[in-house]
């Protein structure tokens, strides 16, 4: 049973924000002489104490390989790591920690998919399912399978609101859909997609659905086990665990039927010149020396925000988007990009006659961080006929406060481009 910690007092308590981002040391230093306002989320999250400190005691006192030691310090790596797995496994509702893979990240996971899923069971001919408002992390891989195989990328269009064309995908599943890879929650347009339905449609063809959590899992609660997709990817720097490190969930069994997809240490069971046999799941996609403290750091992560609450993160994060979507949208000139009815985590706008690159570094001298560009979903700009937008993208520890200061920032941006 894990102790106590100073976090997991927040439980059976209201939400205090000012307590939590105590918890964050980033967050006290300044930029150009100005408090520091991170709203650059959906990029990356910063690490609590707890995270920092669990990373540090790994190498501090227990830094050693996994899997393949018999002293103690590999024991107690080996433990730790394994450890984490578990974290992760009860974290996400799944049934078995043997169908949580380790890896760098929801790319890396997606492209594990197209590789050692994709071309067992794709074709010439076959059709692959994405929707318009995906990442390139979920195209760009389908499109290697689809030049490497000869499938049909099909793609489901996005309404003006900002919202998957439920009808459309509906019409557009097919006997030669062999899988859909939709994202949960929109980097670029904060889309809560429905994903249970997504799930459901396909199902009843008996399409397996990867599902690209990335800007879910740390905004709100995630059942693999009640979602019943056969993929499930995410990353630990979006949900304050440490870069490098990222999560596969998949279905034992679905998992068990697909190759390696790169081989070394640790994903075999034997070798020999003649022939190498593999080991068992996860281990067989965990190729070579893992990121051992990246996944206690990731489990330290989930322990702080199952200490939160879920449930009470994604209640305070909506109340401080709603004002949010209303306070930049209230600024004269300035253009919220997607109006979805259920959004997450993200607010992209344009400033009439000022590049997002422009808005980003004025906001930037008066201390507020914000991403601009095209986000790595260059078709969602295109559909929305801009070449980009700057993003503001909210997290645990993020203020009403904070929001102001954006929204004063936005106006020094209008003066100085008038």
């Amino acid at each position: 049973m894990r102790a106590l910690r100073e976090s997991d007092r927040v439980q059976g308590s209201a939400y205090d924000v000012e307590r939590i981002r105590r918890d964050f040391p980033i967050l006290g230093q300044k930029v150009h002489g100005k408090p520091l306002v991170y709203l650059d989320n959906a990029a990356t999250t910063q690490k609590p104490r707890r995270v920092l400190d669990a990373i540090r005691r790994h190498y501090g006192t227990q830094c050693s390989n996994v899997h393949r030691g018999v002293h103690l310090l590999s024991q107690k790596a080996t433990a730790a790591y394994e450890g984490a797995r578990e974290r992760t496994r009860e974290f996400l509702g799944a049934r078995d920690a043997r169908e949580i893979v380790f890896l760098r990240g929801t790319t890396e996971a997606i492209n594990l998919v197209a590789q050692a899923w994709g071309r067992r069971n794709v074709r010439e001919g076959d059709e692959i399912l994405i929707t318009g408002m995906e990442h390139h992390s979920n195209i760009v891989p389908w499109q290697m399978l689809r030049d490497e195989t000869g499938a049909v990328l099909r793609v489901v269009p996005i309404t003006d609101r900002g919202e998957i064309d439920l009808d459309a995908y509906r019409r557009m599943l097919s006997p030669r859909t062999r899988i859909v890879a939709a994202v949960h929650v929109s980097n670029a347009l904060g889309t809560v997609n429905p994903v249970h339905d997504i799930v459901h449609l396909a199902r009843m063809r008996g399409i397996p659905v990867l599902v690209d959590g990335a800007q879910a899992v740390g905004h709100q609660r995630v059942d693999v086990a009640d979602l019943d997709c056969e993929f499930y990817a995410f990353s630990g720097h979006k949900m304050y665990g440490p870069t490098g490190i990222g999560v596969l969930y998949s279905k034992l069994p679905v998992l068990e039927a697909m190759p390696p997809w790169q081989g070394g240490g640790d994903m075999i069971a034997s070798v020999t010149f003649e022939k190498t046999t593999y080991n068992q799941v996860p281990h067989r996609f965990e190729a070579g020396t893992p990121d051992i403290a990246g996944a206690v750091g990731l489990g330290a992560a989930i322990d702080y925000l199952d200490a939160l609450g879920m449930d009470r993160v994604a209640s305070y994060e909506a109340e401080l988007l709603d004002h949010a979507v209303d306070a930049i949208s209230s600024v004269p000139g300035v253009r919220v990009v997607g109006l979805p009815r259920h959004r997450a985590g993200v607010v992209s706008f344009t400033v009439d006659g000022v590049h997002p690159h422009d808005v980003g570094t004025v906001l930037d001298m008066e201390g507020v961080a914000v991403r601009a560009g095209h986000h790595c979903a260059q078709p969602v700009m295109e559909r929305f006929g801009v070449p980009a937008t700057a993003r503001a993208s909210f997290g645990v520890y993020n203020t009403r406060a904070e929001i102001d200061a954006l929204i004063a920032g936005l106006s020094r941006v209008r003066e100085m481009f008038a």
